[in-house]
């Protein structure tokens, strides 16, 4: 019995070389963050790195459920991958099914646990079963606006430790969940730079953990 084909190498795709593993199609007037130059292979966009190439399929998506109000995975692959070029329907399925979800369910893109899994499944559908790390496709979600959820609260991490002043020894990455939860409060702060409001941020969490070293036991 002779050996079927060999199957393609992800990394050949056309999608992962042009680090567009969307394939998503060059248009001069959509203006993407992270264009390559030339900005274009003759059909598709170039991108400068994976996580801009992933962050413009993710922020499209989105689009396609703001702005055209597709909710369902038929819905939005149906409009990604028309008939005239594709197996709509085999694409609708091969999707649904990494998901975990049924062809007609609601899925909302504003939550990162269903954008994830649908970005993940068009790009393995897209780019011969291509799997990126799961902290690039956490970096382009969070540049499209839909980051994953902090790990940790400080409050847990403080009762992992035993005491308040736990939270001191848990270092960068205390700060970095702290400064990942108050979100809401960078945002409060518009109309300082984005770089001032962070720092803002951080100088008052430093100040509350400083604070908490200090306190008796």
């Amino acid at each position: 019995m002779s050996p079927g084909p060999k199957a393609m190498d992800p990394k050949a795709t056309r999608g992962y070389r042009n680090r567009n593993p969307g394939n998503i199609e060059h248009v001069p007037a959509n203006k993407w963050q992270g264009l390559a130059d030339p900005a274009s292979d003759g059909r598709f966009c170039r991108f400068t790195s994976h996580e801009f190439g992933i962050r413009a399929l993710a922020a499209l998506l989105v689009t396609y459920q703001d702005r055209h109000k597709l909710r369902t995975p038929r819905a939005i692959i149906e409009r990604w991958a028309p008939k005239v070029e594709n197996d709509t329907a085999a694409y609708v399925a091969v999707v649904a099914r990494r998901i975990g979800v049924g062809p007609d369910d609601a899925i909302d893109l504003h939550r990162h646990n269903h954008l994830r899994p649908l970005v993940e499944a068009i790009i393995h559908h897209e780019c011969a079963g291509l799997s990126y790390p799961a902290g690039v496709i956490d970096r382009a979600l969070t540049l499209a606006g839909v980051p994953p959820a902090p790990p940790v609260t400080l409050r847990e991490v403080a009762a992992i430790t035993g005491t308040g002043r736990g939270a001191v020894l848990v270092g960068a990455a205390g700060i970095a969940t702290a400064v990942a939860q108050a979100a809401p409060a960078i945002q409060a702060l518009g109309t300082l730079a984005p770089a001032v409001a962070i720092a803002v941020i951080v100088a008052a969490v430093v100040g509350v953990l400083a604070w908490r070293l200090r306190r008796p036991a």
